[in-house]
């Protein structure tokens, strides 16, 4: 009987441990601050749930400040509606936020030079306790530079280098293998070449003598 209700309840138990690993996982990664003339840049925002089953209402803001000019709001998600502000960047704006509203990027389509500045994110969370409601904000600040052509980055030039590298200490190797192998190959055919012409140099009596005798 204990075996049996091991045998039913052991899958059980995989299949609600693979349930809680496919639960997805919120990370707070640092956003990106550099951007391309002409490009989509996404300016990311995330700020996880400490408690997901608590239920919550979400405002967020984002905010654009030109160098030496003053801060302005240019878009706004409230009660589940989305609000672009007038401006320059009005119809360019695209929001990128998750469903479980932990991310609440938001994307630049066809960015221009213009464009740099310091954008900010505010989040503001009103979450409902059964006694009493708390309120948590969180800021997320970003200095985008925008240039004319993409950077080359140290990290990516370094690892060309070492590919390029890489790929040209395998090609010698392989010559060394190639002649190594070669000239092993021409070393056995001379050994034989020579055996073959020592044979032959044998006089006929002395190979008669080296025959085998056959039993009758």
């Amino acid at each position: 009987m204990t075996s049996w209700r091991k045998s039913v309840w052991t899958p059980a138990g995989l299949v609600l441990l693979l349930v809680g690993m496919c639960v997805p996982v919120c990370v707070e990664v640092p956003p990106g601050n550099q951007a391309v003339q002409g490009r989509n840049m996404t300016l990311a925002c995330v700020s996880c749930m400490k408690r997901e089953e608590v239920v919550a209402i979400t405002t967020v803001k984002w905010f654009y400040q030109p160098d030496g000019g003053e801060e302005s709001l240019i878009y706004e998600y409230s009660g589940g509606q989305t609000k672009e502000q007038k401006g320059t960047m009005q119809g360019r704006l695209l929001w990128n936020g998750s469903r479980d509203l932990q991310d609440m990027s938001i994307t630049i389509v066809n960015v221009t030079l213009n464009d740099s500045g310091l954008y900010t994110c505010n989040v503001t969370r009103i979450l409902h306790f059964e006694a009493h409601n708390h309120m948590d904000k969180k800021e997320v600040r970003i200095q985008l530079k925008v240039t004319e052509e993409a950077s080359e980055d140290f990290t990516s030039v370094l690892s060309e280098i070492m590919m390029y590298i890489l790929l040209a200490f395998l090609t010698l190797w392989l010559l060394v293998e190639i002649v190594y192998c070669y000239r092993k190959i021409s070393k056995a055919d001379e050994v034989t070449q020579e055996s073959v012409s020592d044979y032959l140099a044998i006089a006929p009596e002395n190979k008669e003598s080296c025959s085998v005798p056959v039993e009758e």
